[in-house]
């Protein structure tokens, strides 16, 4: 990885990583869910920052909104506790594994290609990579090459994708028609 990392890229990962630290150590449950729906609105930034829309959009749509909306429903259906402590104490043992992990995560993360990075290992078979990018236009008719093979080439794997985020929405749509109307 090049020393070029970006004030946005920096920020975005400071706070995905602060919001995933404030979600496992929060001890009210709604703080946590409220929290977690930030980190995963942090994570379609950070995937819209990679130009990676679709997983964006899918991050966004399932995970920040279907999934706290659905979380928060549950509380409300369910008794809280009250806590006098915002968050648990802090076993060192599992601080220690997790800076750990940590270490060796970022370890990893140091040694990725840049994006665009033309010795990048999605380069390692030239013959597809440059079939793709020489050919989308003329066998698609779409300009952008990412959209094109997610539209076109592997159409039927993204339907598939745009199904579930369907039926998904739909699931919410109904809980919560259920929700304002009992």
């Amino acid at each position: 990885m090049s020393a070029t990392v970006t004030a946005i890229e920096a920020a975005l990962f400071v706070f995905v990583i602060a919001t995933a630290v404030v979600t496992a150590l929060a001890r009210d449950v709604l703080s946590s869910i409220i929290v977690f729906g930030a980190y995963s609105l942090g994570m379609a930034a950070l995937y819209t920052f990679y130009r990676a829309p679709d997983v964006a959009l899918t991050e966004a749509a399932i995970s920040a909104g279907v999934t706290t909306v659905l979380l928060l429903l549950t509380i409300a259906k369910t008794s809280r506790m009250n806590h006098e402590a915002v968050f648990e104490r802090v076993d060192p043992t599992a601080a220690l594994a997790v800076g750990g992990l940590c270490v060796v995560l970022l370890a990893t993360v140091t040694q990725m290609p840049t994006v665009g990075d033309p010795t990048a290992p999605v380069y390692a078979n030239p013959d597809v990579t440059g079939y793709y990018l020489e050919n989308t236009y003329a066998d698609t008719g779409v300009g952008n090459t990412v959209m094109a093979v997610l539209a076109s080439y592997r159409g039927f794997d993204t339907f598939g994708e745009a199904v579930v985020v369907f039926g998904a929405g739909i699931a919410t749509m109904l809980v919560l028609h259920r929700e304002v109307f009992s």
